[in-house]
């Protein structure tokens, strides 16, 4: 979702410096490079510390996250292309979800104010699961949701970890560079510079490979 449907980096990163700050860590890019797409609890204890309690863990991810949505809820804002390809994929009758790592407020956020909630049969957010990307299990836990084995899924991600998990998984990937440069997510079936690129058709002629 974040990266691939709405182009969040920039309000997640100054949500990540912010936080980070107040317990004395300071933000730089290559660390947030890692933490994008990636769930709050592996972020918080690897920037912070591993002898954190859980309830400070969950603490620190809502102070971040809190200060994500307070940053964001007026500018939201999607991706060229992305909007369009999820009304597309409902109308020649694919099933869709969204599996993220961000907390299920975030994602309801989103969807609402741009008006797409409709669209999607399931939401999978990072407290669905025990293991964040690049574990596949988020991607799993969606397609037994829905009943689709693995391999006939598409999955769609700007992040490297969520290609590495979709792959894992034993799923298709297309990916988007929105985030990251071409050569990082190579391992994706198509890598492509924008949504606007890619059609039903193209999710048709990747299942029938």
């Amino acid at each position: 979702m974040d990266g691939t449907i709405v182009d969040s980096s920039d309000y997640h990163r100054t949500a990540w410096q912010k936080t980070l700050r107040n317990h004395g860590v300071e933000l730089t890019e290559e660390k947030f490079r890692y933490a994008f797409g990636r769930r709050n609890d592996e972020n918080i204890r690897n920037f912070i510390g591993q002898h954190l309690s859980q309830q400070e863990v969950d603490k620190i991810g809502e102070e971040k996250e809190t200060a994500f949505r307070d940053l964001i809820k007026d500018s939201i804002k999607s991706f060229p292309g992305a909007v369009e390809l999820i009304k597309s994929l409902a109308k020649a009758g694919f099933q869709q979800a969204i599996v993220s790592s961000a907390p299920l407020e975030n994602i309801r956020l989103i969807t609402r104010t741009l008006n797409i909630e409709g669209y999607f049969k399931l939401l999978i957010s990072g407290d669905d699961v025990t293991k964040g990307k690049p574990h596949p299990q988020a991607f799993l836990l969606a397609a037994g949701k829905l009943g689709i084995e693995p391999e006939n899924c598409v999955v769609m991600e700007d992040a490297v970890a969520g290609v590495t998990a979709a792959k894992a998984g034993g799923m298709h990937c297309i990916a988007v560079t929105n985030s990251n440069h071409k050569g990082l997510l190579s391992s994706a079936d198509i890598v492509t510079d924008s949504l606007e690129k890619i059609t039903a058709e193209t999710v048709e002629k990747i299942l029938d490979r």
